[in-house]
């Protein structure tokens, strides 16, 4: 049975549109201007910037006294409450099992972060298993990540396919590992030039069609 090794957010989870909803209602809390939505998504950078740092800007942006801690605390708290499985998603993940495929979930993050985002939005029904850098002691783009995977779930790495939005972390270490890819576009360019996803797709659903035909 071959490996679909899939990223969490904004792959298999919309990450994206939960902070935004997250970031919006918290700004109408403390009185900022709706507007400063889009300060707060660029500090965020799609979930690229650390935590403690988005926290920090906001703290000082807006002169909060609360605590750092208690602030990444709402943040991650806030965003998880707004996490929801696509039914779509959950679809593409039980038409990939039902053609022989196993799907892994391989995301950078914190244990108890993404085990909660996992079972909390009843992902886990639909996966054999997961594995997350800070457990794992590597993050993508290492290939070690994947082939940890694998092990993981005691299934071969060479027949595996990634899919993930991410052009380094997921195509990039898929392309260090010698695996291909589908690269989830959600609007965006290809902004790479050392290497190349073998695919495209705008959403899981096509993603896996990918796989399946590749």
């Amino acid at each position: 049975m071959p490996l679909l090794l899939l990223d969490l957010d904004n792959t298999l989870l919309d990450r994206a549109g939960a902070f935004r909803a997250w970031g919006q209602r918290f700004l109408a809390e403390i009185d900022a201007p709706p507007g400063d939505i889009d300060w707060l998504l660029s500090v965020d950078a799609d979930g690229l910037t650390d935590c403690w740092d988005v926290a920090d800007a906001v703290r000082n942006r807006y002169r909060l006294r609360i605590p750092s801690l208690d602030l990444v605390e709402e943040l991650h708290d806030g965003v998880v409450a707004q996490l929801r499985l696509d039914p779509l998603v959950a679809c593409a993940l039980r038409i990939a099992r039902e053609a022989g495929w196993t799907p892994v979930v391989v995301s950078n993050g914190s244990v108890r972060r993404d085990d909660e985002k996992i079972r909390r939005t009843g992902l886990d029904r639909y996966l054999a298993d997961w594995i997350i850098s800070e457990e794992a002691g590597v993050s993508k783009p290492n290939p070690r990540i994947f082939v940890l995977a694998a092990q993981r779930v005691r299934l071969p790495l060479r027949r595996a396919w990634v899919v993930g939005d991410g052009p380094e972390s997921d195509i990039g270490g898929a392309a260090a590992s010698g695996l291909p890819s589908v690269w989830l576009c959600r609007g965006r360019r290809w902004p790479e030039t050392r290497y190349a996803p073998t695919r495209t797709a705008e959403g899981l659903i096509p993603a896996v069609a990918a796989v399946l035909a590749g």
